[in-house]
């Protein structure tokens, strides 16, 4: 049964839960009937056992209520003892309830007769209390001086101010303005708020620089402070590995802290102020909580606050401004520079403060920048002698790495014995050091980067200074001290310049980068004046910008731009000049005219260094940008970076272009411009390094031009400026190539015939010119018509006249080599076109200006090849044309030898010793390929030539076609000696050339049985020119030809 589940049976008696589960469930119904259970035994047939199943069911239930009476038996007893308990307690309480009405009526009774006299001693209670109470106050007073010395000293400048600022109110209040001997109290107070303010200002503008204890990049150098000087903290700052905290930008209500703690102030003090009174145990418990706060502030609360809260708050009394502290995830430098600026609020002297900060701000930035050139040059100089004392060659790579090609060019001689390094030297217009990648750039590059690091974090403090006092004058005037009776000496300007002592958010901006200018007008050696044309007209541009009832403070201010030199002048509150005047923010006299050390730091100086300067100035810039707020990012507009690139526009690039041009100039229009190199060597070298022997016109301006796009990849967005200049370069040396050129070949006949357009078409069809830069290389034909038409053509020229070749070889050498040379500039203006830098930061019409200039300079790659192919065309048909003059003597003699021939033709010997001579002239200049394209075309002419000069031949003997074999014989020996000349055709066109004479020597009847085996070796003209000559000792019938032409037509 299921309502027995739950039934305390022991375990031993598990049987049980058994035995009821066999019970029927009727027998546990809500409403039980017994007669269809007598029915059922009274018609059963075992009437016994059925009533013996039913007693043993009744002993298993039995059994079952046992053991719950036995196991609840304790509980039954327990909930009656306390039940009679209740009672007996209710029966008690009523009794006393009346008993306390009766005594609550007597006590009535006995009140309404002594009223008057009650209430007397009750104000006598309060009166005592409250004199209790003033004595009290006034003993804490007394111990205020002391304690709040020791929060200075402590450096808990916030919980000294909680406690300048109650007791300052306590002192106001009634019942304590006359008491005498508080008068001390109060003179000592007015002079520890002077001095509370001073140190407050102090590490205030340490914590500005990052010199202070908490400052992002004082972290790491904490053990060395003591070995480090103040003025050179900063710098030494640069070998932290720590980086710079980026600002959490939350002041605007993102967070707890933008929200209440920088808008309300000082929660406990705000309290006082508002509601305090005379009359109770308020101010009582306000005195007691500020005791237990001086004793320690022993509560749990107080302990776990304090645990989570930064140290120079631990000693504070937890406020709003606390809480949002500690709620903050600003950086640790940011919420002391908060504290802090909520300390200036709550003592009223954002003004003064903002005064003396400006006023120490150009100083102070001059003498970091100074210490930092130092830490700079000391850094150097280790590192100079570390690279002394190890392998000074690997240090020296080291230190010019990432140098342009033109430079690295200039570091290695040449196996010609002629190093490009005096070439650079001679024509370049800045020193190695100078140069684009040298050591001088490379210096200049680290020591700005440095520097600006070191300013980007400065300014980073400042801008969280400026947003602080924005928003604070933005809300109240913070220029009045809190729970203090409002005093017009305290009252300044409501505009937001006055009211933070002429400090903003752009004012360090100018002065920063002013220095900064400073800075890069002594690296460049350049004066104010002189670097910027327009300086006044910006300065008159940022006057403007200022608000017109704060006009000459604004002027004063623009003139403190980054194109003034001399110290700022800022519009200050009365306070802000008297403490100027107590001395706190004196200086050294003409600081921001001193000079930087530069020199000391950097191997040479001068206007070339803008390039190297451009990007760090864009890097910081962009720095800077990021860091302002958005209403603020027009002042950069008219900053350092509008300065350094007015700089590069006015001056360096007019300068840069002229001094380029000069060497240029010089370059191409020395005597050995474009003289060929004598050679020591027999052999081409396929690089400059190794000795390839680029005409010096060339390579010189080829290395400017290098030099100059060096410099457009320092300062891209002058990238289309810098290209123009290298075209103007490329443009004025294509024109001295060409005059080169044309002084070479002017009026010579194989100069005018590749200019013909049939000539021209059929020699960039011609299979040689495989091997000639495209587009002019492809597009060939293996035909062998080709290269027999062309020959045609130049046989169809003759007689050439020996004035119309270019006999010297001088000229011929030169052609070699202004190819190559020229070809050398195309490739390597190909490259730089590739690497031309694109300015990210111009606009859509800059970047198609650039797209332009890269096409312009492969416009100018194709004119310097065309010109290269050109010269190759020249000395290609000018050795077929020479060997056409040589050869066409053999149709002007008669081969009647008497004897064997031992020695070639003179013609022909002077034609191989040409070419013998002149091959080796340009072996230096040309390689193999080229090599074998100009000489190339020389077999082919010469047999064409020879088998034709046999129809121009009256008589030929046995003698006289040896003498023609031995003048192929020595063709083929000098052409053989050419290098990647194809032996194979060369042999079978000579050997065409012999085979065709040896006819000559066999009878008539054996030479038509020949000519019907062999009908295409030779042509049907070429074929009746054997039989036209006159062969001594050959019967030649009349019928000759008949019968040729019988055999060919089959």
């Amino acid at each position: 049964m299921g309502i027995f589940n739950g039934l305390p049976v022991p375990s031993d008696k598990t049987y049980l839960r058994d035995e009821l589960a066999r019970i029927d469930e009727s027998w546990a119904a809500a409403r039980f009937d017994s007669l269809p259970h007598v029915v059922h035994i009274l018609t059963s047939k075992d009437r016994e056992a059925d009533i013996r199943i039913l007693k043993e069911q009744s002993d298993v239930v039995e059994e079952v209520v046992d053991e719950v009476v036995h196991a609840y038996h304790g509980g039954f007893n327990k909930a009656i003892q306390n039940y009679s308990q209740i009672l007996r307690l209710f029966s008690e309480s009523t009794d006393k309830i009346g008993d306390l009405k009766n005594d609550l009526a007597e006590a009535k009774q006995s009140l309404g007769t002594r009223n008057k006299q009650l209430h007397q001693l009750w104000y006598r209670s309060v009166t005592l209390r409250h004199i209790i109470a003033l004595l009290d106050q006034i003993e804490g007073i007394a111990k205020v001086p002391a304690r709040i010395e020791k929060l200075i000293a402590d450096k808990q400048f916030y919980a000294a101010i909680q406690v300048y600022l109650h007791s300052s109110m306590m002192l106001e209040r009634e019942g304590l303005q006359t008491v005498g001997a508080l008068q001390d109290v109060r003179s000592e107070l007015t002079k520890l708020r002077g001095a509370l303010f001073f140190k407050i200002l102090d590490d205030l503008h340490a914590h500005l620089y990052n010199r202070g204890e908490y400052s992002s990049v004082a972290s790491s150098i904490n053990e060395r402070d003591d070995e480090v000087p103040t003025t050179t903290a900063i710098a030494a700052s640069r070998m932290s590995s720590q980086p710079l905290s980026r600002r959490t930008r939350t002041l605007k209500g993102d967070s707890q802290f933008g929200a209440r703690g920088l808008t309300n102030g000082s929660h406990r003090t705000g309290s006082i102020d508002e509601g305090s009174s005379f009359d109770g145990h308020e101010e009582e418990d306000s005195v007691e909580h500020d005791e237990a706060t001086a004793d320690g502030r022993n509560g749990t609360d107080s302990k776990r606050l304090s645990y989570l809260l930064p140290p120079w708050l631990s000693d504070s009394t937890p406020d709003e401004f606390i809480e949002a502290v500690r709620k903050s995830d600003d950086p640790l430098h940011v919420k002391y520079l908060q504290t802090l600026v909520q300390c200036l609020c709550m003592l009223g002297k954002v003004a003064a403060a903002g005064a003396i900060i400006c006023q120490k701000l150009r100083p102070t930035i001059h003498e970091i920048i100074i210490s930092k050139i130092k830490v700079h040059m000391e850094t150097t100089n280790l590192s100079k002698s570390a690279c002394s004392q190890g392998d000074r060659n690997a240090a020296g790579l080291q230190l010019i790495k990432g140098q342009s090609e033109a430079y690295r060019l200039s570091k290695e001689k040449p196996q010609n014995g002629i190093s490009n390094s005096g070439i650079h030297l001679a024509v370049s217009p800045v020193s190695p050091l100078m140069a684009p990648g040298g050591k001088a750039q490379t210096a200049a590059k680290e020591l700005l980067d440095s520097i600006l690091d070191t300013i980007v974090k400065i300014f980073e403090n400042h801008v969280v200074i400026g947003e602080l006092l924005e928003l604070k004058a933005s809300q109240h005037d913070i220029n009045t001290p809190k729970s203090l009776p409002t005093d017009v000496n305290w009252n300044t300007d409501s505009e937001a310049s006055q009211a933070t002592g002429g400090y903003t958010i752009g004012f360090p901006l100018t002065v920063l980068q002013s220095e900064c200018q400073q800075l890069i007008c002594e690296i460049l050696r350049a004066t104010p004046e002189a670097a910027s044309a327009d300086a006044a007209a910006q300065t008159a541009k940022l006057a403007k910008k200022a608000p017109k009832k704060d006009k000459r403070g604004a002027t004063e201010d623009g003139l403190t731009f980054t194109f003034r030199f001399t110290d700022v002048t800022v519009s200050v509150s009365n306070q802000g000049a008297d403490l100027i005047r107590q001395g706190w923010g004196k200086r050294a006299p003409n600081a921001s005219q001193e000079g930087y050390g530069t020199a000391a730091v950097l191997p040479e100086q001068g206007i070339y260094l803008a390039a190297s300067i451009y990007r760090p100035v864009l890097q910081f810039t962009d720095k800077i940008t990021s860091m302002l707020p958005k209403k603020h990012s027009q002042l950069v507009n008219d900053g350092l970076l509008t300065f350094t690139e007015n700089f590069v526009k006015d001056h360096l690039l007019p300068t840069m272009f002229v001094d380029y041009r000069k060497g240029v100039q010089q370059a191409i229009s020395s005597a050995a411009a474009f003289r060929p190199r004598a050679h020591t060597t027999t052999t081409y070298t396929p690089t400059v390094e190794k000795g390839r022997p680029i005409l010096q016109g060339l390579l010189a301006t080829d290395l400017l031009a290098k030099e100059v796009l060096g410099w457009a990849q320092a300062m891209p967005k002058f990238a289309t400026d810098l290209v123009k200049y290298v075209q103007t370069f490329l443009e004025r040396t294509f024109e001295r190539c060409r005059t080169s050129y044309m002084e070479a070949v002017l009026e010579k006949q194989s100069y005018m015939l590749i200019g013909r357009h049939d000539i021209e078409k059929l020699m960039r069809l011609d299979a040689a010119s495989a091997c000639l830069p495209s587009p002019l290389g492809h597009a060939v034909s293996h035909s062998e018509a080709v290269g027999t038409e062309l020959s045609e053509l130049f046989l169809s020229l003759r007689p050439i006249k020996q004035d119309n070749l270019i006999r010297d070889d001088n000229k011929l050498i030169l052609l070699a080599s202004l190819s190559d040379s020229l070809e050398y500039v195309a490739d390597s203006i190909e490259r730089l076109g590739q690497a031309v830098p694109r300015a990210s930061s111009q606009a859509e019409g800059n970047s198609r200006n650039q797209g332009t200039s890269s096409r312009n300079l492969a416009s100018f790659a194709d004119e310097y090849r065309k010109l290269a192919t050109d010269c190759l065309k020249v000395l290609r048909v000018e050795m077929q044309l020479e060997t056409v003059f040589h050869l066409q003597e053999m149709t002007t003699r008669e081969y009647l030898e008497d004897e064997d021939a031992e020695e070639p033709d003179d013609f022909v010997i002077s034609l191989t010793s040409q070419i013998t001579r002149r091959d080796e002239g340009m072996a230096p200049f040309i390689s193999g390929e080229k090599r074998s394209y100009v000489f190339g075309g020389i077999c082919g002419i010469a047999a064409n030539a020879s088998i034709k000069a046999l129809a121009d031949m009256r008589s030929i003997n046995l003698f006289g076609v040896q003498q023609i074999c031995r003048n192929t014989i020595a063709l083929e020996q000098a052409m053989a000696a050419i290098p990647y000349i194809d032996g194979e055709t060369v042999q079978q066109n000579l050997d065409r050339v012999r085979t065709y004479f040896e006819l000559l020597n066999m009878p008539f009847e054996a030479l038509l049985a020949f000519i019907a085996e062999h009908d295409q070796m030779f042509t049907p003209t070429e074929y009746s020119n054997l039989l036209k000559v006159n062969v001594p000792g050959r019967d030649t019938p009349a019928d000759a030809q008949s019968r040729l032409l019988e055999i060919l037509s089959h």
